[in-house]
């Protein structure tokens, strides 16, 4: 079995829904908001999260977050974090406490 894997249709809401509140989401959980969640997908290029209290949200920690020789989180993981942008493309961008604690 491959490593990385995508969240499935009951992980995520259905793209139109994470459109349609997207505002709802950026007011919720502004820049430097803390989160807390599960790794729902793991891609090469970083984890989605589902984020606690937040079923219409698409959260993103990105590899470029992520410090030289740690991992990527398991599927199933529980993490937490800190907003630190609203992409183009509806996904909330996370700084995984974790790897800011290797980085130190």
């Amino acid at each position: 079995m491959d490593e990385y894997a995508w969240p499935t249709s009951a992980e995520v809401r259905d793209a139109d829904v994470v459109r349609r509140s997207w505002a709802a989401t950026v007011a919720a959980l502004p820049v430097g908001a803390r989160i807390t969640g599960e790794i729902i997908g793991r891609q090469p290029f970083g984890v989605f999260i589902r984020i606690e209290g937040f079923p219409d949200a698409v959260g993103l920690a990105e590899i470029t977050a992520m410090p030289l020789g740690t991992d990527l989180p398991a599927l199933g993981a529980r993490v937490s974090g800190e907003v630190f942008w609203h992409a183009h493309n509806h996904q909330v961008r996370i700084r995984l406490d974790e790897w800011r604690e290797a980085d130190e």
